[in-house]
């Protein structure tokens, strides 16, 4: 499966999970650690917790797991690392105060729906 296509999953599954602000940043051009960095927030450590699980659901299910997955159940911030697609998965104030839209402003943000 392409890339772009394993990155609208990751989409879908978060908007399953009713996940805030999805957003997808196309590295590809300003680094070798992936193509697309997927973003998104969560109200409370429930729906956070319950996005990573989907995410992680739909992969599988298309033949992928994670390389690594940093972050637990009581982090704030959980990335998960499907090699070509970073997942970074938020509280609403931790993506805030990260702001990795700013920190990888070279890369091409997109809206999920834009894939």
């Amino acid at each position: 499966m392409e890339i772009r296509e394993l990155t609208k999953l990751v989409c879908n599954a978060l908007d399953d999970k009713k996940a805030i602000d999805v957003k997808v940043i196309n590295i590809s051009e300003v680094s070798v650690i992936a193509d697309y960095f997927v973003l998104a927030s969560a109200s409370n450590q429930n729906q956070l917790l319950a996005m990573q699980d989907e995410v992680d659901r739909v992969m599988y299910e298309n033949g992928l797991t994670a390389k690594s997955i940093e972050g637990n159940r009581q982090s704030t911030w959980i990335l998960l690392d499907y090699e070509d697609v970073i997942v970074h998965l938020f509280t609403e104030e931790d993506r805030s105060f990260y702001d990795l839209e700013r920190i990888w402003k070279d890369g091409i943000l997109l809206d999920a729906s834009e894939l």
